[in-house]
């Protein structure tokens, strides 16, 4: 039994030296190692934390669990056709249609109840071919109607030439936008092509517009759904009521 207890303390102090000399020749080594291991879990740590607090964050971002931050952001900006807008930059388009609906609903409803053109009509079209009143044809001739000049023998300060990308023309110069929203009306009530136009009643706008656009008032193939389009998007049958 004494002997047994001998040789166990002598194999334990042969452990214990070797120990000793394991860490005297390779401490470098074991402090690498040691110091490796507790950043690596500092690391594990810090993750967890900030997924723990991430997660409550996304859920309120959206009432559909299914939709992310970024996806909320770009749903703002898209329109009735899926094409991404500026917000600013249509809000301010938006500011200066109204702007111009303030300045014209009374004259246009002054045109109607002398000419029976809706007002809705003059008014959309009014905004659709001066670009609410920006482009360069109405802020240069007062011209808010793209009306053009046919006559051969013009006196000075009736047309201008007005170039676009694909071809020049003459268009009418006015003393005022006013006189143009009167231009327009004569324009109308006074061709041939447009006389069924004043068959069909001052309330229905789509019929207008689409007759508009059959008797060939502009070569867009869209014009007329634009036109109804404008009407209803700001509410301009209400000034033929």
């Amino acid at each position: 039994m004494i002997v047994k207890l001998t040789s166990l303390r002598n194999a334990l102090e042969q452990l214990r030296q070797q120990g000793a000399c394991l860490v005297e020749h390779h401490w470098l080594k074991l402090l690498v190692a040691f110091f490796f291991c507790f950043l690596m879990l500092e690391r594990n740590l810090t993750l967890e934390l900030r997924l723990s607090t991430t997660k409550p964050l996304m859920n309120l971002s959206s009432k559909n669990p299914d939709v992310t931050p970024q996806e909320t952001a770009l749903n703002t900006g898209l329109n009735g056709d899926g094409k991404a807008v500026f917000i600013a930059e249509d809000s301010e388009k938006r500011q200066r249609q109204k702007a111009y609906i303030r300045r014209f609903a009374k004259v246009a409803q002054a045109e109607m109840e002398k000419y029976g053109i809706p007002a809705s009509i003059k008014l959309a079209q009014g905004l659709l071919e001066s670009d609410a009143g920006k482009s360069p044809l109405a802020q240069n001739n007062n011209n808010h109607f793209g009306i053009k000049c046919f006559s051969r023998n013009c006196r000075k300060g009736h047309c201008s030439n007005f170039q676009d990308d694909s071809h020049k023309d003459f268009f009418r110069i006015y003393p005022s936008a006013w006189e143009s929203f009167r231009a327009h009306s004569l324009m109308l009530r006074q061709k041939d092509r447009y006389q069924p136009l004043f068959t069909l009643p001052t309330t229905d706008y789509r019929a207008w517009a689409a007759g508009l656009s059959k008797a060939g008032y502009a070569t867009d193939p869209d014009y007329a759904e634009k036109v109804v389009r404008l009407i209803e998007a700001l509410n301009l049958q209400r000034f033929d009521e």
